[in-house]
């Protein structure tokens, strides 16, 4: 990939090289500075939500609010490993709260308990759930469209609520659908 967007970058240098000389230097400058500025925003954003859910470990409320998913994942993942689901309960919930950054080393452990235990249907669930993320709090696109100056940068809460519902149980129903049959 990294070979890609090295051609991709030289042949657009080139380009505008030949194009427009005199702006290649401050085209590249301004493109360096909202990369930065974008950046900071972002850092800033996770900073602040990766605070969030430590707080919320250290006081239990992330260990509650996983064990009040428990029972419908342990159902959703047919599993009877409790440290896999337990993991995937977390992931699930950080996903739903929007954090940025905290659900991906809780799936990692999930899907590794998953696969350890042979469980294939519970680790290709919990690979769907993780890429149609059902999210209340989109707080990553918010971020952008504060850094890019929205007029209201909350106001694509609804859809893309309905969006990752939508997709959230379209992908869970094909997952079940598609799921191996052993007796």
């Amino acid at each position: 990939m990294n070979g890609i967007f090295a051609i991709v970058f030289l042949i657009s240098a080139a380009a505008l090289l030949f194009v427009n000389p005199d702006g290649f230097l401050s085209s590249l400058l301004k493109g360096g500075e909202k990369a930065a500025t974008l950046s900071l925003s972002l850092l800033a954003v996770y900073c602040v939500w990766l605070g969030f859910f430590k707080v919320m470990e250290k006081s239990g409320l992330a260990e509650k609010l996983a064990r009040l998913l428990f029972p419908a994942a342990k159902k959703l993942f047919r599993s009877q490993n409790k440290d896999a689901v337990y993991f995937a309960s977390c992931n699930l919930t950080a996903n739903f709260l929007g954090l940025p950054g905290a659900p991906t080393p809780l799936g990692i452990k999930a899907a590794e308990k998953f696969c350890a235990a042979r469980e294939h249907y519970a680790a290709d669930m919990l690979f769907v759930l993780n890429a149609t993320s059902l999210q209340l709090l989109p707080t990553t696109v918010i971020a952008l469209r504060l850094a890019y100056g929205s007029s209201n940068s909350v106001d694509i809460f609804l859809p893309t609520l309905l969006a990752t519902l939508f997709s959230t149980l379209l992908g869970g129903i094909l997952v079940f659908l598609t799921r191996k049959r052993t007796k």
